[in-house]
């Protein structure tokens, strides 16, 4: 179930085109992206300091702490809703490969 908010996390598409998607996503205080499933490999980088509220398929809510500049990857196939936990806005970015074969070459 998708947590509860009063804004949504604001999406920015940077780039989209047959190889990649690149969005950058601005959460305000409490903001959720709402239940979603990544259909691509993705890679996130964090542009602020930031307590992230996770919700999985399953029901289970976790809290991760990142920094600026730190990120990370998924597969494709992962269902959850992403909430700011923070005390403050938050922003990152969000890279999608939609044809990994076409960045070998």
């Amino acid at each position: 179930m998708p947590f509860k908010c009063n804004q949504p996390a604001v999406p920015t598409v940077q780039q989209d085109d047959a190889t990649a998607r690149i969005t950058r996503w601005d959460f305000a205080v409490g903001a959720a992206t709402g239940w979603h499933t990544h259909g691509w490999h993705y890679f996130v980088v964090m542009l602020t300091d930031a307590v992230m509220k996770l919700e999985a398929k399953d029901g289970t809510v976790s809290e991760v702490q990142l920094k600026a500049g730190q990120s990370y990857q998924r597969p494709a196939g992962v269902e959850h809703d992403v909430m700011n936990g923070s005390d403050h806005p938050i922003s990152f970015v969000e890279i999608e490969i939609l044809r990994p074969e076409a960045l070998l070459g």
